[in-house]
């Protein structure tokens, strides 16, 4: 299934799948993908599928929309591409395409030479881990870590973000300066690794993270 994964100064901080026809993305809250910044229009973009096939199209949008580094109007995306609005980054992924990739056959002096397929890999174990409230009316509630990316906290206010990688979940400010303390101290802009027991102080409200 095709998907955006999107992500601002390297920090990835949502994965969204691309499920219907029409994907519209912008800062107007009625837009299905909402990126709340000011130098993304309110309707600033639409993502069209047609079978496997999905193209971007910029919506007349004020600061332009970007595939690859290149200004458009329309683009076909293909495995890996970038689309740029604003400072977000927006990574699409179609694992489809990339498996038609590894299958294509090659002709050589009229003779097909076919690629060989890549050995199957077992799959890696996935690390599970959640984040508990320690205080206030929330406390005792679990966050169980089960995406990619999850994002804690307030819009406006203060927001996290908690990256699960194959070995590891890392943590990340995405929203409120000097708002995210880990064990008493501020990351600033750092991504860190977390390890069970650590505790995460979000403007204001403590938090643990526990590895399952």
């Amino acid at each position: 299934m095709p998907r955006m994964v999107v992500s601002i100064d390297g920090v990835v901080i949502k994965e969204v799948p691309l499920t219907r026809e029409r994907t519209t993305v912008g800062r107007r809250p009625y837009n299905d993908v909402v990126i709340d910044n000011l130098a993304v229009s309110g309707e600033h973009a639409v993502l069209v599928m047609d079978g496997d096939e999905v193209q971007v199209h910029d919506l007349g949008s004020t600061n332009g929309t970007y595939v690859n580094g290149k200004a458009i109007r329309q683009q076909l995306l293909r495995n890996g591409d970038v689309v740029e609005m604003g400072k977000y980054k927006i990574r699409f992924v179609h694992d489809a395409q990339r498996q038609d990739y590894e299958n294509t056959v090659l002709f050589e002096s009229g003779r097909p030479l076919a690629i060989p397929a890549a050995r199957p890999v077992a799959a890696p174990v996935q690390l599970s881990g959640c984040v508990r409230v320690l205080a206030g009316p929330a406390a005792g509630r679990e966050v169980a870590l089960t995406k990619v990316v999850t994002t804690i906290g307030k819009p406006g206010i203060a927001v996290a973000s908690i990256t699960r990688r194959q070995h590891s979940f890392v943590l990340a400010l995405v929203e409120g300066a000097d708002a995210l303390q880990l064990n008493g101290a501020p990351i600033g802009a750092a991504h860190v690794p977390l390890k069970s027991g650590d505790r995460i102080d979000l403007a204001g409200t403590e938090m643990a993270f526990l590895l399952a």
